[in-house]
């Protein structure tokens, strides 16, 4: 089985959220991560472009009734760069995570443009 996708962590938005978490939830994340790993064509209920953004991603995870968030955008077609998550505790993700997640995205970007 080939590895279809590559998935980094972008500095340590994303690990530093990912280090508090209880074991079953970081498993279960890397269960997802790897899931987008290697699945051509990801589910949405774990893999979802966010309408209204020009290219950004949430990876969902969801674990005994919790909710989590990982915002996540493409770079060269197969990488895929993880960014912030949070909990998510609403229906709506929240504006704060949603604007931080697009300052990420633009300052990998701008750290990667040759």
């Amino acid at each position: 089985m080939t590895n279809e996708r590559q998935v980094i962590a972008y500095k340590n938005y994303f690990l530093d959220f990912y280090e508090q978490l209880p074991d079953n939830v970081q498993t279960k994340i890397e269960w997802t991560l790897n899931l987008i790993r290697v699945t051509r064509q990801v589910p949405e209920k774990y893999f979802k472009h966010l309408e209204g953004t020009k290219g950004l991603y949430e990876i969902r995870v969801e674990v005994g009734g919790n909710i989590y968030r990982i915002f996540s955008f493409f770079d060269k077609g197969n990488l895929v760069v993880l960014g912030n998550a949070f909990q998510k505790k609403t229906q709506k993700t929240p504006k704060q995570e949603l604007e931080k997640a697009l300052k990420i995205m633009e300052e990998y970007q701008n750290e990667n443009k040759k």
